[in-house]
């Protein structure tokens, strides 16, 4: 069954811009963010605090709810070409407070 694209919710990345954030380098983040994603369709946002303040800058990206931490402008196209285009969260950016893994 083909699936009706017209329903498709466009991908939003949403970066905090909260003072912690913003004291561990967020605002250079979202500008990393925007430069990269500027010929696509996501949506790049500014927030307010996500209340992961340890560990920031906090991406998230929804309505998948994926959450980032400690993202630096480094680690923005890889975010960008291996999540958002291929669908493959990069793993070792994945905040463990929200996404919990189990090594058996």
């Amino acid at each position: 069954m083909a699936t009706d694209s017209s329903n498709h919710t466009p991908k939003q990345v949403l970066v905090c811009q909260h003072r912690s954030c913003q004291a561990e380098g967020s605002a250079d983040v979202l500008a990393a963010f925007e430069e990269v994603a500027k010929d696509t369709d996501f949506k790049i946002k500014g927030t307010d605090c996500q209340g992961q303040c340890s560990c920031g800058p906090t991406v998230r990206v929804v309505p998948e709810e994926t959450w980032y931490y400690r993202v630096q402008p480094s680690d923005v196209r890889r975010i960008v070409e291996q999540h958002l285009k291929e669908g493959k969260p990069v793993d070792e950016k994945l905040n463990p407070r929200i996404h919990l893994r189990f090594g058996f």
